[in-house]
């Protein structure tokens, strides 16, 4: 499925997801041990991966009694999505201006900095 066909994730989908892809297949129950605290409820966190299993965003295996979700795409793949929105909605396009900003609103770290400057050589030395 291409990028343009992948549903929108809501921040809330967006945190079940991070779970998701941190742990691997996971029931209900450990998507809500793995939630950050605040946690939201249970039967909140069941309720959104019914809903982010309508949208197409995970899978189900209900072949044990508790039923097994998964992430129905790869990280980098709705990263991809987001930020390629993000980029045309609020920045008209222009990656330099949402660096920048992404840079002025929260400050790397060295080796973040590091390894955005190889990035931008390796993109130098490609064109």
């Amino acid at each position: 499925m291409s990028n343009a066909a992948l549903p929108k994730p809501t921040g809330a989908e967006l945190t079940i997801l991070n779970v998701l892809w941190a742990r691997g297949p996971s029931t209900v129950k450990e998507v809500h041990a793995s939630l950050p605290e605040p946690k939201t409820g249970y039967t909140t966190v069941l309720k959104l991966l019914q809903i982010m299993l309508e949208k197409g965003l995970v899978s189900r295996d209900s072949t044990a009694r508790a039923h097994v979700y998964t992430s129905a795409y790869q990280a980098e793949a709705v990263q991809d999505q987001l930020v390629s929105n993000l980029l045309s909605d609020a920045f008209q396009g222009s990656a330099k201006n949402l660096i920048l900003r992404a840079l002025a609103v929260k400050p790397s770290s060295a080796e973040e900095l590091a390894e955005i400057r190889k990035l931008i050589d390796k993109l130098e030395n490609e064109s």
